[in-house]
This record gives C-alpha cells, structure tokens and sequence, in this order.
C-alpha cells in the first residue's frame, strides 16, 4: 500500500500538466495527497474491520467473509470519503461517496484499481487475491472491465510478493487480462488521459516491467502523463511488492498524511505484521 501512497503523491502535481520525461524531483510543495490514497487506505480499513470479525478459515476465506467486506468497504469508503470531498474524485463516484443509498453504477473508470492495492497485499492465496479485489471493487465498479483491472493489479501484486519473475507476471497478466505488446517509450509521446481500466491498467503494469528500481518504476508511470496520479499508484502498488520501498521515500511520502490518514497506516502496518 506504500508504494501506491508514493507513487499518487509524486504523481499528484502532473495530473493536469503532463510530464513526458522521468527526470523530475519526486516530491515538493505541489505534491498533495488526492483520492488514490485516501480510497486505498479506506479499503486497507475495510479489510481489517472485516478480518476482527471473521476470520479465515482452514481453507480460506468463508463466503461471510467477502459478504462482509463488501458492506465494511462501503461503510469506510463512505465514512472516510467524506472527509475529503476536495481530493480529486471523479463525478459519479462523488454522488456515491455522498449516497444514502449507494449502489455500483457499471462504472469501469480506473478508480477501481487504484485502491485495490491492500487485496494484493492481504490475500494468502492468487484465488483469494481476485475475491478480495472483486468484493472491494463491485461496491462501485460493477462493469466487468472495472472488476477485470482491479483483479489484474491485485494478482500482479500477490505475485510479486510471492517472488515469481516478472516474465511469469507478465505472461500471467496477457493470458489472463491485458495484450501487454507495447513499450513505455513506444507510447509515451502518443499517450493521453484515459480515465478507464483498460486504458491505464495495461501501462501501469508495464510501468513497472520495465523497471529496475522501485523508484524507476514511479518515473516510467509519470513519464507517460496522462492520469499520472493513478498511474504511479499503481504502478508504485506492484512495485512495493516486488523491490520493497526505499526508507526515505515512505518517511517523505507519509509527511504528507494528516494524522486521521496516518493513523490508519499505522494502523494497517501492525495489522500486516500480526497477520503474516
């Protein structure tokens, strides 16, 4: 989730002034939290008031397990949701966000993948990664495209924590999901703002094939532009897993959490810690 954090802060200042380069300086004073992390911590907190109340079982998780979540992510989406009007949320998911009576709209916009990141992280098992990513994500993006790019980003993250190669990610992500037949340099110059799974997932995946850094990684993802934001924080999602996150970048990145969003960081680290 760290790595999803970073990489939505760095990308926060290019959302809307695209940066076709990878040199740039990761954080400054333009650099804001926006709903990529704040919905990625409310489903971190989803997950782990449901993991209180239900707990696995010997072969996984029951059905009253993902029932629950679904409802906990709604509960937290909202709650948390509407503390931050202000972030960057996108038209429909707003009206849901502020709903007495939310239900998904068929929505595949890439918000559905950008928050998924704690699916990848929390899952024992690839089939529990997709059921994790299905539960948090059709709350709101019930299309099918919305639930597929979730999906891709959370089993691309169990597997990079479980230590396949990235040859064994990617042939896994292009049998299951995504044609991923195209380089970051390739695209870079013709690449624009694409607010759909299908049109971000895909090059945030090969954001960070391609790299050889955790850092490098961000850079490849901003380079692009477009939603440069939720690119990063995807791309910076998959490659926490696989390289881990350098000390300074976290302890930069967290600086800019107000104390409630802190707090459940804090709080999900511990609950990392006791659950592995």
């Amino acid at each position: 989730m760290t790595g999803a954090i970073i990489g939505d802060i760095a990308g926060s200042r290019f959302e809307f002034n695209n940066h076709k380069s990878k040199d740039f300086e990761l954080f400054t004073e333009e650099c804001r939290v926006t709903d990529d992390s704040i919905m990625t911590l409310a489903v971190a907190k989803a997950i782990m008031e449901t993991g209180k109340r239900v707990k696995p079982g010997g072969d996984g998780y029951e059905s009253g397990y993902y029932s629950l979540l679904e409802k906990m992510a709604v509960k937290y989406m909202q709650e948390i949701g509407r503390r931050y009007p202000n972030c960057g949320y996108g038209g429909m998911f707003i009206n849901w966000v502020f709903s007495d009576d939310p239900r998904p709209y068929n929505s595949f916009g890439n918000g559905a993948a950008m928050r998924v990141s704690p699916a990848g992280f929390a899952a024992r098992k690839e089939n529990e990664a997709r059921r994790l990513s299905k539960a948090v994500t059709g709350v709101t993006h019930n299309h099918e495209e919305g639930i597929k790019g979730a999906e891709a980003v959370a089993v691309a993250i169990f597997m990079a924590r479980c230590g396949f190669a990235k040859g064994e990610i990617r042939e896994k992500i292009e049998r299951n999901y995504y044609p991923l037949d195209f380089t970051i340099d390739e695209i870079r110059d013709s690449y624009r703002f694409d607010e759909t799974c299908q049109g971000t997932v895909p090059q945030a995946i090969v954001a960070f094939l391609e790299s050889n850094s955790f850092e490098d990684a961000i850079r490849n993802a901003i380079s692009l532009g477009g939603d440069s934001d939720t690119l990063a924080a995807v791309t910076g999602s998959i490659a926490e897993a696989y390289y881990g996150v350098p000390k300074e970048l976290e302890e930069k990145a967290l600086s800019y959490l107000d104390d409630e969003l802190f707090s459940i960081y804090s709080e999900w680290t511990e609950f990392m810690n006791d659950y592995r």
